[in-house]
């Protein structure tokens, strides 16, 4: 599986190089996440030996249990499943970031928990791009009240740094389907950018997955998540 792994890396790493140069960027400004829910410690310490070095995990308790059976002292392990805010001290405790603030609530609890921890917590906003029901995040409008409650939060909290926005634009057989929602989240992170809000940077655009990370790329992604696309297909759950 090993090879497998360090194989399939090796063909997206090719990948993210050709899109990046293709819309005249840096591919050393793209950072490669490697989606590891559901799938064991061992396959993240393949991905480590392969080059990898940022991780993503959907589910507090389930990485809870993998974590005592990793020891890689410089990679990074980032939340990107929507978090209730009664696991924010245990969520402050085993990641290095959490990428799916989407509250007023969950903000001020993960602050409180990053203060008790002495810790100083990188965040990204999760949006909501599509509008969608079934899925969780802010609705895509700086002018709406719970968004611009939110940068107020975030503005005074003394533990959390806002590096930037995430987003899982609405499914669509054809990866240029996605291309829409990508534009408008990189249009909403350069008004974000232009209010000029403590504590608040918007360097980080996380969005992009196995089937339309390319499109990511040209878009202006600077985070591309992928898990099918590293590890297989995964494991059910």
């Amino acid at each position: 599986m090993s090879s497998s792994i360090a194989a399939n890396i090796a063909r997206i790493r090719a990948r993210v190089q050709a899109a990046a140069v293709g819309a005249g960027r840096d591919p050393n400004e793209i950072t490669l996440m490697a989606v590891s829910k559901t799938f064991p410690a061992e396959s993240i310490r393949e991905a480590y030996a392969a080059g990898l070095r940022t991780f993503g995990e959907n589910r507090v308790q389930e990485f809870a249990t993998k974590a005592e059976a990793l020891d890689l002292k410089d990679a990074s392990f980032h939340l990107l499943g929507h978090l209730q805010s009664n696991k924010a001290a245990k969520a402050v405790e085993l990641f290095d970031a959490v990428d799916s603030v989407d509250s007023v609530r969950l903000s001020a609890k993960l602050n409180s928990a990053a203060q008790e921890a002495g810790k100083a917590l990188d965040v990204l906003l999760d949006v909501n791009i599509g509008n969608e029901a079934a899925k969780s995040g802010l609705r895509p409008d700086i002018h709406d009240e719970e968004f611009q409650q939110l940068l107020i939060e975030v503005a005074k909290s003394s533990n959390l740094k806002v590096r930037g926005l995430l987003c899982i634009p609405p499914h669509t057989d054809d990866p240029n389907g996605a291309r829409p929602y990508f534009r408008s989240m990189r249009e909403l992170r350069e008004q974000i950018t232009a209010l000029n809000i403590p504590n608040v940077e918007m360097t980080t655009l996380s969005m992009g997955m196995s089937h339309d990370f390319e499109v990511a790329i040209d878009e202006g992604s600077t985070c591309v998540r992928l898990g099918t696309a590293i590890f297989g297909e995964r494991q059910k759950t």
